[in-house]
């Protein structure tokens, strides 16, 4: 092995595709001089990561958010953040060596847990969830900068990320924003509205600088569920929830400067 060679971080899932990309993906990297390797190295100038978005977002979180750029190959079904297919790698090589590319942040969102006895810091790259364990419903005071907004009942509460409303938030109804906006998006997830019960039908974004509260009803404290990027969390006596734009940023690759309004038509329409 040639420790002299540059580094390029290669995260895959396991399923056969995502195996074979890998291998053929370390073939072409060796020819312009570049060692793929598998185990993940903090001085590499490149994380490729193989699979869909799923793969995508856990490879993140699995590795803390590095600075290294990330690039993704899709081999899963949706692949929004996974720019390059498998068809077309050498091309890619070859434009990365060229350095045929721009480098795009990516928007975090950072959640604060507080619970009676300990709080809890939470990152997120798509969007945190509140809603009730068990399918149960939940009932939630919502404060944006401690100005009182609303008081909600229902299945739940999406917080996103400009990256993340594509994902969940899009498909419980919320808007499309660019990633490059600095803003958080909450979008209800199947609010009640009645006599009873009176809650915001559709989502509202919210400028980055602004902190967003949630509080739980007493009652309700030790029924909520956190979901962050679908990973599940459970606190126990929950005093409040607040969301704000995270100081942390991670980094991807870019080949196309059209690729964001190609891939939203491609993946929606």
């Amino acid at each position: 092995m040639n420790n002299n060679k540059r580094t390029i971080n290669i995260i895959s899932n396991r399923n056969i595709e995502s195996k074979k990309t890998k291998y053929k993906l370390i073939e072409e990297l060796d020819k312009y001089g570049l060692m793929g390797t598998e185990n993940y190295d903090k001085n590499a100038e490149l994380n490729v990561c193989i699979g869909g978005d799923g793969s995508f977002l856990r490879a993140i979180h699995r590795n803390k958010f590095p600075p290294i750029p990330f690039i993704g190959i899709n081999t899963g079904h949706l692949g929004f953040f996974q720019e390059i297919s498998p068809t077309s790698i050498s091309d890619f090589v070859k434009k990365y060596v060229s350095k045929e590319y721009t480098v795009e942040e990516i928007l975090l969102l950072n959640t604060l847990v507080r619970t009676k006895k300990k709080n809890f810091n939470l990152t997120s790259i798509n969007e945190i969830v509140v809603k009730g364990s068990k399918s149960k419903v939940v009932h939630l005071t919502m404060y944006i900068d401690d100005n009182h907004l609303q008081k909600f009942s229902g299945d739940g509460i999406i917080v996103s990320t400009p990256a993340g409303s594509t994902a969940y938030n899009f498909s419980s109804g919320g808007s499309i924003v660019y990633p490059s906006i600095n803003c958080l998006q909450v979008t209800p997830v199947a609010p009640i509205s009645s006599k009873a019960f009176r809650s915001l039908p559709t989502s509202i974004i919210v400028p980055g600088d602004l902190n967003i509260s949630i509080k739980p009803e007493y009652r309700y404290k030790n029924s909520i569920l956190i979901v962050n990027d679908g990973m599940e969390y459970w606190y126990d006596d929950i005093i409040d929830i607040s969301f704000n734009m995270s100081n942390k940023k991670i980094y991807q690759l870019k080949f196309s400067k059209d690729y964001y309004w190609e891939n939203l038509k491609n993946k929606f329409l």
